[in-house]
């Protein structure tokens, strides 16, 4: 997306002015200072950061998961701050979905029962066909009855990337999502993220500290002393 259409669109995440404490013994530590950042529909936004910059942490913040210390965030539109846990949960039902770092997936539970969580909170008469067809499109057609200490690694992820796309979500979150992989498997699962992204036409952010992978996204922003600063792709290393 371009800077003209941005202009001219209402983005799908808006902060302004956010922040994060935390209280550590006698010390107040601050994570997140005086944050800004606005993603629009259909962009991808990478956010990278060293380990311990607090990538997580905004991440949480901004699919509201937990509170800001001080600021304002509005997603689709709707002041987080003015919802409780519950009505944050509701906005969240169907429109976001999550991709994480060590695949969250309940290990009781097949990848198709997996799959088929997130639309349990809008049930829908095809949901167990529409679960189906995503894990086939994932590559795990025959894997359905599969618990996920019989998949491998990448297998997991793959559930997780049919979780989050599943219901339709406008908005993807996915944290470090080839933290726990190897690199050949954590390219094809990236190449899988970006491909289901593109044809669902849903808008990702994603924390990495994956110089290549921050790349194959339209915008890159750097997350350092708490702050975001916009960085342009071509001053992304190798």
């Amino acid at each position: 997306m371009n800077a003209t259409s941005r202009k001219d669109t209402t983005p799908i995440l808006h902060a302004e002015r956010l922040s994060k404490q935390v209280i550590s013994g006698e010390r107040r530590l601050t994570i997140l200072s005086d944050l800004a950042i606005s993603v629009f529909p259909g962009e991808t936004v990478a956010i990278l950061g060293q380990s311990g910059a607090g990538k997580s942490t905004l991440l949480g913040l901004l699919a509201g998961l937990d509170l800001p210390t001080g600021g304002e965030l509005e997603m689709f539109g709707h002041r987080l701050a003015d919802l409780d846990e519950d009505g944050r949960a509701r906005l969240r039902a169907g429109r976001v979905g999550f991709v994480f770092q060590n695949f969250q997936l309940l290990p009781t539970l097949t990848a198709l029962e997996n799959v088929l969580l997130p639309l349990e909170l809008s049930p829908r008469s095809d949901s167990e066909q529409r679960a189906r067809e995503w894990l086939t499109r994932v590559g795990l057609g025959e894997r359905l009855d599969h618990l996920p200490k019989q998949l491998s690694g990448g297998e997991q992820q793959r559930v997780a990337l049919a979780r989050a796309f599943v219901t339709g979500a406008e908005l993807v979150f996915a944290d470090e999502p080839t933290g726990n992989l190897d690199p050949d498997t954590g390219e094809r699962i990236i190449d899988a993220l970006f491909s289901l992204n593109r044809e669902a036409g849903t808008t990702l952010v994603l924390v990495t500290h994956d110089h290549a992978l921050a790349r194959r996204c339209d915008r890159c922003l750097r997350l350092e002393h708490g702050r975001l600063a916009e960085m342009h792709l071509d001053e992304v290393s190798a």
